[in-house]
């Protein structure tokens, strides 16, 4: 908190820590007992930072309130907390609170006016029945501008020399709020409690043009608008535009009402309406339009490229020679990488068909197989009828019979030659086969 607002009193920084306890305690008899009550919370807080060296009482308000304000210490800590560079975080406000703090505690109340927090109203169920309503009632309003990490105070912009240490010539902006996710991208914001003049506000205009004129080298080595180097870029055209508003008008409305008047113009504004530029966004706005157009054209041609493309690929896409269905993509790119075919590949068939033709040609190899064995059959069998004799009878033998080698003997009371054959796995009794030897005493069995 004390590392945006650099000194402020426990009153705001409870205001925008907790706001919901702006809404207790209003059952005490004066404001000094509901302001205590509501801030004790705080003020001990505070306490604590103070006990390790983290912040510090830097005087008091014309009020007699304690202001405080962060140690350098603080301010390293408040660097990490906030994800920014010690650099960009000041000094400590020491002094600040000498004379009261008048302009610190202006810039505090139009950081709070701005951010407008909103109060947890599950925390005040049990408050009485007006606090409940006016808390609902703020928590119903506008929004307020991004959240406290949107705001820095006290920041200088150096005309000359660097953002660490400023030279002569620059100016330093009270506030300067970078919140795009709320429509606003960057405002400087001067607070004036009344106590400069016409003459005086103007030379400090002059010292802001200067700083927006003002280039240097980017660490990519191009030459750019300093400011365009620490803030996110916008479109610039060159000009200043310039908002005014009263503190009073501001915290009663916030940044949705309708208070704030562009120099130049005569109505009214909304913050957004008043710090934007009409004709330039309706502008912007139809070169955006007209860049949609642009790109939808392209990429409607693209389409109709990448369809006529598809199209005349699909017509190059070969069919099956059997039953017309289209190749897919891997069947397409096998049958152009091995064309030829074999046995168990067509390359002009889908996978369905070649399928059947294996199977097909299968079956024909088996029948043929069949064939040729009982065409040999038929051959042998034709043979052996014309050779007759005893040759076609001993082809006739059992085909568990085998033949010895020829055994010529003659029994003991004489005979012809025989042949003996001899049943495989036993001796059975002896045949004796007559092989047309005449003489003795004929053929005998």
């Amino acid at each position: 908190m004390l590392g945006v607002l650099k000194v402020a009193t426990t009153d705001q920084i409870q205001r925008i820590a907790a706001p919901h306890q702006s809404f207790r305690h209003t059952t005490k008899k004066t404001p000094s007992e509901q302001k205590t009550a509501r801030t004790a919370a705080h003020a001990g807080a505070l306490s604590d930072l103070r006990k390790h060296g983290l912040a510090e009482n830097g005087g008091t308000t014309k009020g007699a309130e304690t202001l405080r304000n962060l140690t350098l210490k603080g301010l390293e800590a408040a660097a990490h907390e906030l994800r920014r560079p010690l650099a960009e975080m000041g000094g400590p406000a020491r002094g600040a609170g000498s004379s009261g703090a008048a302009h610190a505690l202006s810039v505090n109340e139009t950081v709070i006016a701005l951010l407008r927090p909103k109060p947890d109203l599950t925390r005040l169920m049990s408050e009485p029945p007006e606090a409940l309503a006016a808390a609902r009632a703020v928590a119903d309003a506008p929004a307020g501008i991004g959240s406290l990490a949107s705001y820095a105070t006290e920041v200088p912009l150096p005309a000359t020399g660097t953002w660490n240490a400023p030279g002569r010539g620059g100016a330093q902006a009270d506030i300067v709020l970078a919140a795009r996710q709320d429509g606003v991208r960057l405002l400087f914001i001067e607070v004036d409690n009344c106590h400069e003049s016409a003459e005086e506000l103007a030379d400090k205009l002059e010292k802001y043009a200067r700083f927006f004129r003002r280039t240097v080298k980017d660490t990519d080595g191009k030459e750019r608008a300093m400011w365009r180097t620490r803030w996110p870029a916008l479109d610039a055209d060159g000009k200043i535009p310039i908002v005014a508003v009263t503190l009073e008008e501001l915290q009663e409305h916030g940044p949705a009402g309708r208070v704030f008047l562009r120099f130049g113009r005569t109505d009214m504004q909304t913050l957004t309406d008043a710090i934007g530029n009409p004709r330039r966004e309706a502008a912007d706005a139809r070169e955006r339009e007209a860049d949609k157009a642009r790109q939808a054209a392209y990429e409607a041609e693209q389409q109709r490229k990448a369809e006529q493309k598809a199209a005349e690929r699909e017509a190059k896409r070969p069919a099956c020679a059997e039953c017309g269905a289209r190749f897919p993509d891997d069947r397409w790119e096998a049958a152009r990488d091995y064309p030829d075919p074999s046995t168990h590949w067509h390359p002009t068939l889908c996978e369905d068909c070649e399928s059947h033709a294996r199977a097909a040609a299968l079956q024909a190899e088996q029948a043929e197989r069949e064939r040729r064995e009982q065409a040999e059959a038929a051959a042998d069998a034709e043979a052996a009828r014309r050779a007759g004799g005893w040759l076609a009878r001993f082809r006739t033998l059992p085909t568990r019979t085998a033949l010895l080698p020829f055994r010529w003997s003659r029994r003991s009371m004489g005979g012809p030659p025989c042949l003996r054959a001899v049943t495989e796995g036993r001796e059975p009794p002896a045949v004796w086969v007559d092989v047309g030897v005449r003489g003795g005493g004929g053929s005998r069995g």
